[in-house]
């Protein structure tokens, strides 16, 4: 359908002759008592934001089809500018519409008429306006108290919001076309990602592959490993069947396998301790000597000792300590002058616990103090002092002083028990 003068061809469309088309002026606010105003009976100015606002294009198209039984071609402005043409007067268009607004709008219409008063209703279009602006508008403007003086304030203010809403759309577009480029970026950057989580999950999927595949190997090599332990096993529980001591004899290798470790070490140690022993020994002979013909030069230097006051008649003299070296001078000095000889070594070498038996085989007793333990020292103290055996302390180990020593001697008295020289 498409049409230049909506109102006559709405008319001819209708084909209803009962219904005419019927001329209504609009009637005064305060005249019309409790009764709402109809849409016809709005001035001009008032249809375009009504229809605009209160009835969507979408609603309004089918409305009018559902009117006229057809399809209508016309565009939405040429639409919209019939429909406000046809609602000037009385026709079946304009009471559809009115139907139509009463029904879409019925929780409104309610509120509003609680406000029995201009000012009440002017209240309750602030308060709705920012809410829900069509049924508010529609429940204002065809409210019984809503004089010419609110009716066009609140046609002013939807013609503001208007414009607002224009504005806003046209910001809302500019957004949109914004979000749009934002989309498309968005979109081909998510592509990107999918490609990349694709190749990952690719990679991902083959290296478990890969791992399973090791898993499954170790799996036949760990199962393998099980059957060959279970077979050692039947074979030790055999063998151990076989000759029932037969973990203890393991037993008995391993301790002798360490023992023998052990016994390996040990002689290393003695070994090593014996080479030490035997390199110092040859130190000490060295000085040994070295000191022997240190003192024979002395005696050849000094005049010759003296010969001894007393004479040891076969007495045992036992000489405790000194160097090695010096042990067979000190016996050519006491067996030339006619004593027995005896040596401890005071502790070094020899045991200290055979020294009291030493102690008790000898007549006399010469301590070499710078050469004999502790203990071997307060031996010898301890037991001269304890049998009243005549007891010499020598400090330096050489001949001449041993000599001095033996000339220092008291008159040899005999000891109990002995016989009398």
């Amino acid at each position: 359908m498409c049409y230049h003068t909506p109102s006559l061809e709405f008319a001819a469309e209708s084909g209803s002759g009962d219904t005419a088309v019927t001329p209504v002026m609009p009637a005064a606010p305060h005249a019309r008592g409790s009764r709402r105003r109809r849409l016809w009976e709005f001035e001009n100015h008032a249809f375009c934001p009504m229809i605009g606002v209160c009835l969507p294009m979408g609603d309004l198209r089918l409305l009018v089809n559902n009117v006229v039984g057809g399809q209508t071609m016309a565009q939405d402005y040429e639409l919209h500018c019939g429909v406000i043409t046809e609602c000037k007067q009385r026709s079946p268009l304009s009471n559809a519409v009115q139907r139509e607004l009463d029904q879409r709008y019925v929780l409104p219409l309610r509120q509003s008429a609680l406000c029995k008063t201009t000012e009440a209703l002017a209240v309750w279009w602030k308060e709705q306006a920012d809410l829900e602006l069509s049924g508010a508008l529609w429940a204002t403007l065809t409210h019984a108290r809503c004089t010419l003086e609110l009716e066009n304030r609140v046609l002013a203010e939807v013609h503001m919001m208007q414009h607002q809403v224009g504005v806003a759309r046209r910001v809302a577009v500019k957004r949109f076309e914004a979000l749009l480029d934002e989309n498309t970026t968005l979109a081909r950057e998510l592509a990107q990602a999918q490609q990349r989580c694709t190749r990952l999950a690719e990679e991902q999927a083959r290296s478990a592959g890969e791992q399973q595949v090791q898993v499954m190997q170790l799996r036949a090599q760990l199962i393998a490993r099980q059957s060959l332990e279970l077979a050692l096993r039947e074979d030790l529980q055999t063998l151990e069947a076989t000759a029932p001591d037969l973990r203890s004899r393991v037993e008995l290798a391993r301790v002798t396998q360490q023992q023998t470790e052990k016994i390996h070490t040990l002689e290393r140690a003695l070994l090593i301790a014996q080479q030490d022993k035997e390199r110092r020994t040859r130190q000490l002979e060295v000085q040994a000597a070295a000191l022997a013909r240190q003192e024979s030069h002395q005696a050849a230097q000094v005049s010759p000792t003296p010969e001894l006051p007393v004479r040891l008649d076969d007495r045992s003299v036992l000489c405790v300590g000194g160097r090695p070296a010096s042990v067979p001078l000190y016996r050519h000095i006491v067996e030339g002058a006619g004593g027995r000889f005896l040596h401890h070594d005071g502790g070094d070498e020899e045991s200290v616990a055979r020294l009291d038996a030493t102690l008790a085989a000898a007549d006399l007793v010469i301590c070499q103090t710078g050469c004999i333990s502790h203990n071997a020292y307060w031996r010898v103290k301890d037991y001269c002092k304890r049998t009243g055996k005549q007891c010499v302390f020598v400090e330096n180990p050489g001949t001449a002083c041993l000599k001095r020593a033996l000339s220092t001697l008291q008159p040899f008295i005999p000891l109990v028990g002995m016989p009398a020289v």
